[in-house]
């Protein structure tokens, strides 16, 4: 089978596919765990919706993530005219990607300096953090949970962590949301790269100049067997770490409260024994993760998938959303169960691109829940369900606004 004209058109642009991702996933993935589809810009790929075949392609060889050689692939589907949306040249040559052997280079060099020890040490301030922002929550009868706790909270961990100055963490967020978002406006995407890209250049500057103790001084600093980081590359890490380190984790605090606020006998069993938060974290990447299809692949030999022949130079649209509630793997798995064993999930990744921060948003995430329940037992929504707004993306997945009640009714 390939992809053909006849091929069903992937709606990143109808906003009911943003609201309803789920169900519009599970009908597809009851008609083939890999199907022909038509992405955004008319581009001919192929749909990865069951768990297994979307586990077995995110850790194959024969799909790459080489960005240097997209254009090729586009020009060869569509025609020479077509150009790939420029977010910068300097914002894209992150270990993201790339392929091996420059992908296991540039993941080394982050690994010296992104240790275990360094996420284990920021403990105390994630909590500090956690607590400030409650305690402001805490003088307001509603609040919109996102902007209140879920978004500030991460952004300022990871602004702290690569040494950039908080107060310009707006900044970041709308030039994130911008980049991430779902837009007809690809100037105003191409300004908030280049606005960024300057940004990230005058930064790495300073931290060569001037090193501290943080995590982008440690990156401008770090070799290995005389290797290092070049100025281009720094960029783009910082770019990468800035935006992944944070947007995941905001989406994975905001959905996790989200779906608890619908469950309150779930939230009720974290409240009675908050030893269950781990895995509670793992089950809320699994119902509902902050990623919502893969970042971009294309097969660079002729592969087979879920009985399907995908052909050489086809792109990849693997979702990971549907790939955690496929039945297949998961039992029940439209039900949150924050009992449910831990464990296989996709919404890290597989494979050598498996998220490098995935430690610290799950420290992140435990530190955030388990505060918020036991700071507002009586949290709740303070909107109807239906007016929840999920963001217009096809790569990040979570609410643009929770607003809440922090005392009871």
């Amino acid at each position: 089978m390939s992809v053909d004209e006849h091929a069903e058109e992937l709606p990143f642009a109808d906003e009911e596919f943003w609201q309803n991702t789920h169900e519009w996933l599970a009908r597809r993935r009851e008609s083939g765990a890999v199907c022909p589809i038509t992405a955004r810009r008319g581009i001919p790929s192929y749909l990865v919706s069951g768990y297994e075949q979307a586990r077995e392609l995110l850790n194959d060889p024969r799909v790459s993530k080489d960005s240097g050689d997209v254009q090729r692939v586009y020009a060869a589907k569509v025609g020479q005219d077509v150009q790939v949306p420029d977010f910068g040249n300097l914002l894209t040559r992150h270990m993201l990607n790339s392929d091996p052997p420059a992908h296991t280079r540039l993941r080394k060099l982050v690994n010296k300096a992104f240790t275990a020890r360094t996420v284990a040490r920021l403990r105390p301030r994630i909590q500090e953090i956690a607590d400030a922002l409650l305690d402001e929550m805490a003088g307001h009868e509603q609040v919109d949970l996102v902007q209140a706790f879920a978004e500030p909270l991460p952004i300022t961990v990871i602004c702290e962590l690569l040494g950039v100055r908080v107060e310009d963490r707006s900044e970041f967020t709308a030039w994130s949301h911008m980049l991430l978002s779902f837009s007809e406006d690809p100037e105003a995407q191409a300004v908030a790269a280049r606005e960024m890209q300057e940004y990230l250049q005058q930064l790495v500057e300073s931290k060569r100049a001037e090193p501290a103790e943080d995590l982008l001084s440690d990156l401008v600093h770090a070799s290995d067997e005389g290797d290092s980081l070049d100025e281009d590359e720094l960029i783009s890490m910082a770019f990468l770490l800035l935006v992944a380190g944070h947007e995941t984790t905001v989406n994975l605090i905001a959905n996790a409260t989200f779906a608890l606020l619908r469950e309150p006998e779930q939230a009720e069993k974290l409240r009675a024994d908050p030893s269950l938060l781990p895995g509670a974290v793992e089950e809320f990447l699994r119902f509902d993760g902050p990623i919502n299809f893969a970042t971009l692949r294309y097969t660079v030999e002729e592969i087979e998938a879920g009985g399907v022949t995908v052909p050489n130079d086809e792109f990849l649209q693997i979702s990971l959303l549907s790939a955690n509630r496929d039945p297949e793997k998961f039992p029940d798995p439209d039900k949150l169960d924050v009992t449910r064993p831990p464990g296989g999930h996709l919404a890290f990744g597989h494979g050598i691109h498996y998220c490098v921060g995935a430690p610290l948003a799950r420290l992140e995430a435990q530190i955030a829940l388990g505060s918020l329940l036991a700071r507002f037992p009586e949290l709740s929504l303070a909107v109807p369900v239906e007016r929840i707004v999920y963001r217009p993306s096809s790569l990040v997945h979570g609410v643009l606004a929770l607003p809440v009640r922090t005392k009871g009714a």
